[in-house]
């Protein structure tokens, strides 16, 4: 049986500002991180969800954390705090 791969639920905004600030175009970062460009772009528009191991290579190219790529913590963005 074919395990099928997690897909998380990044922030295809912080993902594009991210690659962005990094000044890499779509199609130099999916080749660093083993992706086609046309999946890079269904991930940076919300389209398709990076999977864990993408998620992490994205993370390692740009420099970043994963969290870094995922959504504000809801709690976090009313209270505006980084404390659990």
């Amino acid at each position: 049986m074919e395990q099928a791969q997690t897909r998380l639920a990044q922030d295809p905004v912080r993902v594009l500002r991210k690659r962005v600030q990094a000044g890499l175009a779509q199609k130099e970062l999916a080749a660093r991180i083993g992706i086609s460009a046309a999946q890079l772009c269904r991930i940076e528009k919300g389209k398709s969800g990076a999977s864990a191991p993408v998620l992490s290579r994205l993370a390692e190219e740009l420099d970043c954390e994963i969290a870094d790529l995922m959504p504000p913590d809801p709690v976090e963005a009313l209270t505006g705090s980084n404390a659990a």
